[in-house]
């Protein structure tokens, strides 16, 4: 076997991540996006020894497994592959492949609590980031997510399930706009063009939505009167504004040089746990409210009695987690990199009439060193690389008894694990949540202690 050849065979089992893998000629073969039991045709993109990687060209056969109705973009857009596999089957195999990860850390002892489902399985996305292109080479302007496999060419997901109706028409809408004015897109190789993203955000409780248009400024366009087709929409929830990001960047991500108000406010406020929330343009918000509840909800119970007691708060992001848990505790400290992120932290604070909260912009490895204070518990949400090895150091020096760590990645959260419990730390429990329906991802949140 060789790179280049094309292969049939079966997908014998998954790994975390969306990995599966099948054998041709007593060859591993990993490949993204299989199901366990699909005979697919694939091409080998490397070999190594007995293993290889590939990319599925075609699935030949479907699996036994996949007994579910799909939308109509399944199979060309890039996400939810697993929708056609029934959700509590997804759910089995989120829990085992991660569990499975932390044995192969060494892990072995480890009290696994049943895995939290999603309140809600289509529908739950209160954030949408959609890019400019096309479908194809010169083919008419699409709006939607990546095609599967394909970085550049764009699929246009008008009927998409896991947002609602109202993100549906105002993509249409803003689609419809640009093409009768033939509009170019940004041509990423090319860096030339002037639509690049759209961000659309919704507030599950309160319906706010705030609508986030991003270009680039190779042309002057008055858009004006595309605000105003959107403002009369007769939507669910309801338009609280909208910006007019630019961004030159060469590299394919949201982000500003700018970003000009052309109606309304830049945030929205969200409801969490009967707290309120100012989310930006650019902050972080879990993506899935009802979710997030279940899970913040997980954390608070492992975390236990905070009364009276100091809380660090490490990658606090907006503050979400320590804000949940601040009304009992003396004390919350969040930490975080992003400074807009604690920006916010510090407003949705005051917003919630919490005079116990302090956030710091800055790097965990560096922050912690300068506090004086001693924490009585920590929560740890650390980005997917996990906790840098000082920072995770100096966090096992506080000698700390009991640490709350949330994951969105578990291979970085098993290596970090295998440190902690190498200095004296326990696993007691853990449990994984599920926040990403029809999606290899989930979240995993342990609860640590000191022998």
């Amino acid at each position: 076997m060789k790179k280049k050849d094309t292969v049939e065979f079966i997908i014998e089992d998954t790994e975390f991540g969306g990995k599966a893998y099948g054998f041709q000629e007593g060859v591993k073969i990993k490949v993204k996006h299989g199901i366990k039991g699909q005979k697919v045709k694939a091409v080998i993109k490397k070999v190594k020894k007995n293993q290889a990687e590939g990319k599925i060209l075609e699935v030949i056969e479907a699996s036994h497994l996949e007994d579910q109705d799909t939308c109509n973009h399944f199979g060309d857009c890039g996400g939810c592959f697993q929708q056609s596999i029934h959700y509590d089957y997804q759910l089995q195999e989120k829990e085992r492949n991660v569990r499975k990860l932390f044995l192969d850390a060494g892990l072995d002892n480890v009290n696994w609590l049943p895995i939290e489902g999603s309140p809600i399985t289509y529908s739950y996305r209160n954030k949408m980031e959609f890019s400019f292109g096309d479908e194809e080479k010169g083919g008419q302007l699409a709006l939607g997510m990546h095609k599967r496999g394909r970085h550049h060419d764009i699929v246009t997901v008008d009927e998409c399930l896991i947002m609602d109706e109202d993100y549906r028409v105002i993509l249409k809408t803003i689609l419809k706009y640009f093409t009768k004015r033939e509009i170019p897109f940004y041509h990423s190789m090319r860096h030339i063009g002037y639509l690049r993203h759209l961000v659309v955000r919704k507030a599950h409780y309160t319906g706010e939505m705030l609508v986030n248009l991003v270009t680039t400024t190779q042309l002057q366009l008055d858009i004006n009167d595309l605000v105003e087709e959107l403002k009369n929409l007769k939507l669910k929830g309801t338009l609280v504004g909208f910006l007019h990001t630019f961004n030159d960047n060469l590299s394919d991500t949201v982000q500003s040089d700018k970003t000009d108000t052309l109606f309304g406010r830049d945030y929205i406020i969200e409801k969490l746990l009967g707290l309120q929330f100012k989310i930006s343009a650019f902050s972080f918000f879990q993506t899935n409210t009802l979710a997030a509840e279940k899970l913040y909800s997980i954390v608070r119970e492992f975390l236990g009695d905070s009364d009276d007691k100091t809380v660090f708060d490490l990658y606090c992001g907006t503050g979400t987690i320590g804000q949940v848990v601040a009304p009992k505790a003396k004390e919350v400290i969040g930490i975080e990199i992003v400074e807009d992120a604690v920006k916010a932290a510090v407003e949705n604070a005051k917003l919630n009439g919490l005079d116990n909260c302090r956030f710091i912009a800055g790097d965990v490895k560096e922050k912690i060193k300068e506090l004086s204070e001693k924490p009585d518990l920590i929560i740890l949400d650390p980005p997917r690389a996990g906790i840098h090895p000082q920072a995770l150091q100096d966090i096992i020096n506080f000698n700390t008894r009991r640490i709350v760590y949330v994951s969105c990645n578990p291979k970085t959260l098993a290596n970090d694990l295998k440190e902690l419990v190498n200095k004296g730390y326990i696993i007691v429990q853990a449990k994984c949540m599920d926040m990403f329906p029809h999606t290899p991802h989930v979240e995993c949140v342990v609860l640590i202690e000191k022998k």
